[in-house]
């Protein structure tokens, strides 16, 4: 068993930067792919980052080039680096963990769940 526990989140200006941290506690970290989806009101759940335990890494393309995702497997915790934010990147985030080699935007892929982190952009 996993447990993710997640950090960080809160309102922020457009233009600013937010970081999201998830810790992991339970089965080998590294031997996971993490990943961050976001949920917005109304909307289904989408795909924004991932790294696998190889290190691969693969985002969404409304992200890329302003989001960062990195892990730290020292410290079980998998981090989102939020630049350059937009009133459409209001949404609720959640980390998932899956025993999967590579970074996966399937979120079949993905066995764990986080709480979930509010992100609130302002205009």
């Amino acid at each position: 068993q996993v447990q993710l526990v997640q950090s960080g989140g809160g309102l922020v200006q457009a233009g600013g930067s937010l970081r999201l941290s998830c810790a992991a506690s339970g089965r080998p970290f590294s031997a996971y792919a993490m990943g961050w989806f976001r949920q917005a009101p109304g909307k289904e759940r989408e795909f924004v980052a991932a790294v696998g335990w190889t290190a691969s890494i693969y985002y969404a393309d409304s992200v890329k080039g302003r989001f960062t995702i990195s892990r730290d497997n020292a410290k079980n915790t998998v981090y989102l680096q939020m630049d350059s934010l937009k009133p459409e990147d209001t949404a609720i985030y959640s980390c998932a963990g899956g025993k999967y080699k590579y970074a996966t935007s399937d979120t079949s892929d993905y066995d764990y769940w986080g709480q979930g982190t509010q992100v609130t952009v302002s205009s």
